[in-house]
């Protein structure tokens, strides 16, 4: 099951890369890819989700083992999630093709936030692969970041300064909003690994 997860966190990290790439320059060949290649991410999470339940009534795990089951069932569920994320960025590249998505004034603020969730993607690989907890840290502070990002993008299309068009107010807010919740699966994930890991559940931060 530690395989399978492993498998999928690694398309989803490319998926992410792949889908912030499409989106910041405009790349309509790789945002197809990225839409077309959603579906391996689908499967591998169908087929995840079929083990385990084969696992809890063959085998009737109890204690810890029916922790990683039961975890395992939710990760999987958060990966999928995070793949559908990265599917809606590059859907918005397509759509707004051959014009970019958002103004020039947010570019860098959606390159960084691009750049946040590959970072947090390619951590998560690792910290599923190695169940290393220093990791989990790493991706709820990434985490922060990309937040502040993500309000800072309300603040300039709710300003007084602000140009766009309805259109582009629409997508600045629904790319930064996909960018967020990409990276709070994430972080779900790593709270899971950590208690796995360690027996200590990490509670929200307020």
């Amino acid at each position: 099951m530690q395989e399978r997860l492993v498998e999928i966190s690694s398309l989803v990290a490319v998926s992410i890369e792949n889908a912030t790439r499409a989106f910041n320059e405009s790349d309509v060949t790789l945002a197809e890819t990225v839409i077309a290649d959603d579906v391996k991410i689908d499967t591998a999470a169908k087929e995840l989700d079929e083990l385990a339940i084969n696992i809890l009534a063959r085998q009737q795990p109890v204690a810890r083992d029916l922790r990683i089951v039961v975890s395992a069932l939710r990760i999987s569920a958060s990966l999928e999630r995070m793949g559908d994320m990265a599917e809606h960025i590059a859907q918005l590249a397509r759509y707004r093709f051959p014009d970019k998505v958002v103004p020039k004034s947010l570019r860098g603020t959606f390159s960084e936030l691009g750049a946040l969730d590959v970072a947090i993607a390619k951590k998560l690989v690792d910290l599923l692969t190695n169940e290393d907890v220093r990791l989990a840290e790493e991706i709820r502070n990434d985490d922060d970041k990309i937040d502040a990002l993500h309000l800072s993008v309300f603040d300039k299309v709710l300003g007084e300064t602000w140009k766009g068009g309805a259109i582009d107010t629409v997508d600045a807010t629904l790319a930064s909003r996909y960018h967020e919740r990409f990276a709070d699966h994430a972080v779900s994930i790593a709270k899971k690994v950590q208690y796995l890991a360690t027996g200590d559940w990490v509670a929200a931060s307020a």
